[in-house]
Order: structure tokens, then sequence, then C-alpha cells
């Protein structure tokens, strides 16, 4: 995490957008790490909200938000992960993902509020004159994500982006990590990092990895 924490110093980032936060572990170490600036973190089901409140409350430039993030504002069903929430999504779980982490699988359900992106940002002033830096850890949703972004990519209000990369299927029908590349690419950003994520116990195959991307002129647009 210290290459993110890096590239964020790099890029000139002061604010990020922290989507699908749980209880605050990806805030918490880019702050230990050196990160100073602005962080707004989402996360839609109550228990992690909780921790996630708690944890930001001692720090003035951590703010949290209790929604999910989606193509549509509207309400949506997430399936409540057995491992504290961090597996929790949208979408159904493969058994590839449960046979290699058991405790993962969903224990229960929750109805949650979600927002476009393109919506909620500017009201927290996001855009092309702030641009901030984006991470989803949303459990194989990422295109819904991505897909209620596309104004805010197009106007450059995106200028870094994080998000797993499933290496194999993990959840029906979230885009492959071929597919996440082309995103990323469509949206003019270059891959710039990759941090190792979940893997399987039983093989130690890696199945899940963060990559980082931004804008190549995004250094050159700081003032």
């Amino acid at each position: 995490m210290f290459g993110v924490v890096r590239l964020l110093a790099h890029f000139g980032i002061d604010c990020v957008i922290d989507v699908g936060a749980n209880s605050g572990g990806f805030a918490s170490t880019i702050r230990s790490l050196g990160y100073s600036g602005r962080i707004v973190s989402l996360e839609p089901l109550s228990s992690p909200f909780e921790l996630l409140e708690a944890r930001a409350a001692k720090d003035p430039d951590w703010e949290v938000l209790r929604i999910a993030a989606g193509d549509k504002d509207c309400e949506i069903k997430i399936n409540i992960a057995g491992n504290a929430g961090a597996s929790s999504s949208v979408l159904a779980m493969l058994d590839t993902h449960a046979d290699a982490a058991p405790d993962s699988r969903y224990v229960d359900t929750e109805v949650v509020s979600q927002r476009r992106l393109d919506g909620l940002l500017p009201e927290l002033g996001i855009g092309p004159a702030h641009p901030a830096f984006l991470k989803l850890d949303v459990q194989g949703y990422e295109a819904a994500v991505l897909d209620g972004a596309v104004e805010l990519f197009g106007v450059g209000a995106i200028t870094g982006l994080q998000m797993e990369l499933s290496l194999v299927p993990l959840y029906a029908g979230a885009i492959t990590y071929m597919e996440g590349l082309e995103r990323a690419e469509q949206a003019g950003m270059s891959i710039m990092g990759v941090v190792p994520g979940f893997s399987d116990p039983r093989s130690g195959r890696l199945l899940q990895v963060d990559a980082v991307f931004f804008m190549e002129q995004a250094a050159e647009m700081k003032p």
C-alpha cells in the first residue's frame, strides 16, 4: 500500500473517494502511511458503517456516508458475507470464492440506498476544478459503479482509480480482469501499480488483485 500513497503524492491527490469502505481499513492505512488529504468513505451496510463512523470521528478530514454506489439512484439488496462483511456484494458469490474462503459465504441480506457518483460527488465538491482519486472495493460490482461515474471521468473529475480485478470468476456477472483493464484504458488511464489481494490458501493461487491507474497528464495539470 505504500506504493499507492507514493502515487497519490506524485499526482498531487488531495481527495480520495473510498467506495466500499467496510470498517475503514483502506482509509486508516493510507493515513498511517502519510496521506493527509480529504477522505470521503462510502459504506452501505449498517454494521461495518458503525465501526467506520467511530473510526473516522477523530479525523476532521475524513467524511463518511452510509450509501452504496451504482449505475442508478435506487434501493438495492446487498448480500452480507460472514467475514465481517468484507466480501459482501450485490452479486451472487461463485463457488470459486466460497470454496477458497468458506467464512465469506453469505449469511444475510440488507436493503440499502444507492446513488450514481455522477450525482453524488458534485454535491460533495468534486469536479474538474477539484478532482479526486476513486478507490473501489465493491466485490464484482465495478461495472455498475463505473457506469454511474461516466460523466465524472469525461470531464476529468476522476484522475486516479483503484479497483479490484478478479483473475478468475468470483461473482456472477462481474467483469473480467481484461474488461476492467479496458474500462480504465477507455477512461484515458494507465496502470501504475498492482497490489496482491485474495489468494486460495489451498494452492496459493492469486485470485484477485487491486490495480491502480492514473491519467498520465494528471501531474502536469496540478497548479
